[in-house]
């Protein structure tokens, strides 16, 4: 079974799929991010896989092709190279800021000889709904069709293949300048089918369509540009086209700890990660794919009521009720136990989500001059929950479970909240507001400064009265709360660097106490942030291509690092690893230019 890091990412802007470096497609949920899955090995060994490779020993190397999310991998045998490229077909013709509006929610498969002769091996084991169905499986002269439960699946080749079951198999020789097309096509049980598209014209559409988005985000020239621009193609691949929405990874269950069971689903956007999401947009993309994002999170929410609860999460396409269970049957990545669709984490109370929600209006203020009324209604709305609400204890951004309490992190996004809506008052219609916002603000900036102080041991801690450490808490400065060069700040930064940097290499753990869990990407990437804007440039720098070379071989960051053996773990590609990466890049390049890396 392949290990996480050997899995690189296919999309289609509506949903995706994991293919490892020997060729077998292990996770796809079409038609959305958070659709049961057809292929699921990646979970559990009846979970369902796509594999296409030679017979016989190889070695691989593998690519993206520049500017799309279109994988190239080569398996060099002792008789020639055999070359497989995977995507997910895009909308036909879609170009620029439209791909993905009408993706087919097809799996594309080219194989092809460049050298040589090789014998090469084919197996299809559809399990639909996580692998709970055994599908029936028929020839047809359309194409094989593959049906169990709600799915509908036609898969399509120009090579003999053979039903055996419930497998589809099949064995073929190619020799240089030879190729095989395979193009496996999902419909819901009540759609109508549809005829099969040409797959080898889909591809070369879906090159042409992400190389006509990359094109479009050229913007940013600055200081690690071809790691940015691979995050923004993440990003986009991780982005529900139809909504706006970001979603959080592409997976679930992957484990913060192997064999452990911090197994979540995270195939859903996160309100509580906006403002870090809207500035990587901002930055790596365009406004166009920040505002969408924005619009999402406002739509999604509604009207917001004083007693109303304010969700952290939406699914994709707004979604509030994200109840989770439990999948028995799949025994989980490496034995990591309970598999788990849904996420509870949206009934919790999470006050920093007030201050996310701000904290995009005010990244997007330039652009906020025909702000709706319903708009400007619900910023003042959750401007004033904050004032209502500050004192209450809450689960925090890393989403405990333990129990509810007064994290430093969270208070320090309340302030953030009535700060940026102070100065977008006039925008707003917001001014008789604005004493009542004020004085809360500032009894909030008293309380942290001085509950979320621990003068014994000189750092900010992850609670009031706590003097367990948080690195949630190195966004103070980057949040404008703090100067970077503040005391507090620095021996803060310090504090943490001692206790959580466990490796010694910058990659950091949440929290005190933490275990034998993995180190958080986005921390270290945060670090950067911090340190940057105290002007240790160097170190920042450092850090920041220390933690990128983690890496796998196709760009693509996972949630966290195994600090037992470096491995890469958790659910993947995880949208904030990439979203810390553009943010941290962007710093050191205002840094160094002399520009403004705080508002």
């Amino acid at each position: 079974m392949a290990v996480i890091s050997d899995y690189a990412l296919l999309g289609d802007c509506q949903g995706a799929a994991l293919v490892s470096s020997d060729g077998s497609v292990d996770w796809w949920c079409p038609p959305r991010f958070d659709a049961p899955s057809v292929f699921a090995r990646l979970l559990g060994s009846t979970g369902g896989f796509w594999s296409i490779r030679p017979l016989g020993p190889y070695h691989t190397a593998r690519r993206y092709l520049d500017g799309t999310m279109v994988l190239n991998t080569e398996f060099h045998t002792q008789d020639g190279v055999l070359r497989v490229t995977d995507a997910l077909s895009l909308g036909a013709g879609e170009r620029g800021h439209r791909i993905g509006v009408t993706s087919a929610h097809v799996l594309l498969r080219q194989v092809e000889v460049v050298s040589g002769a090789v014998e090469v091996a084919v197996e299809v084991a559809a399990r639909p709904e996580y692998g709970l169905v055994t599908p029936t499986i028929v020839e047809t002269p359309v194409g094989i069709e593959i049906s169990g439960g709600a799915d509908r699946l036609t898969l399509v080749a120009d090579r003999d293949l053979a039903v055996d079951g419930a497998l589809v198999t099949g064995r073929f020789t190619l020799t240089a300048g030879d190729s095989a097309m395979f193009a496996l096509h999902h419909r819901g049980s009540a759609d109508p089918p549809t005829a099969p598209i040409d797959g080898r014209a889909a591809l070369r559409d879906t090159v042409a369509a992400w190389l006509s988005w990359a094109t479009l985000h050229q913007d940013y020239q600055g200081a690690y540009r071809e790691e940015v621009r691979r995050s923004a193609l993440v990003l986009q691949a991780l982005t529900y086209q139809p909504t706006g929405a970001v979603i959080a990874a592409a997976t679930t269950s992957l484990p913060e700890e192997v064999g452990g069971a911090a197994n979540w689903d995270y195939r859903f956007g996160w309100l509580r990660d906006g403002s870090f999401t809207l500035k990587a947009l901002w930055v790596a993309a365009c406004p166009d794919e920040a505002h969408r994002f924005f619009d999402w999170m406002a739509a999604s929410m509604g009207s917001v009521e004083a007693e109303d609860h304010v969700p952290i999460m939406f699914g994709a396409g707004g979604e509030r009720d994200l109840t989770e269970h439990t999948l028995e049957h799949l025994e989980g990545y490496q034995g990591s136990r309970p598999v788990r669709i849904g996420n509870d984490a949206w009934r919790q109370k999470q006050l920093d989500v007030l201050g996310e929600i701000l904290e995009c209006a005010w990244v997007l203020r330039d652009e906020l001059a025909d702000l709706s009324p319903a708009a400007a209604g619900l910023l003042r709305s959750l401007a004033d929950r904050v004032v209502d609400g500050w004192r209450e204890p809450d689960a925090g951004v890393w989403e405990g479970r333990e129990g509810e309490r007064h994290y430093l992190t969270s208070k320090l996004l309340c302030w953030v909240a009535l700060d940026r809506a102070i100065r977008l008052a006039p925008v707003l219609d917001a001014e008789t507001h604005v004493p009542r916002w004020s004085q809360a603000r500032e009894q909030l900036r008293a309380a942290i400064l001085t509950e979320g102080w621990n003068a014994e041991a000189r750092t900010f801690t992850g609670a009031f009265g706590s003097d367990h450490l948080d690195a949630g808490v190195l966004a103070m400065s980057p949040l404008g709360f703090l100067p970077a060069d503040d005391d507090r700040v620095i021996a803060t930064v310090d504090a943490i660097r001692r206790e959580l940097d466990v490796r010694h290499d910058g990659l950091l753990q949440r929290w005190t106490g933490s275990g034998l869990e993995g180190t958080f990407i986005v921390c270290s990437y945060v670090l950067v942030q911090a340190l940057a804007l105290a002007g240790q440039v160097d170190e920042a720098k450092r850090i920041f291509e220390r933690i990128t070379a983690r890496a796998n071989d196709v760009g693509l960051l996972s949630e966290e690092v195994d600090h037992r053996d470096g491995t890469l773990i958790g659910n993947f590609p995880q949208a904030l690893s990439h979203i810390g990466l553009i943010n941290a890049a962007w710093i050191i390049d205002q840094v160094q230019s002399g520009g403004d890396p705080v508002h």
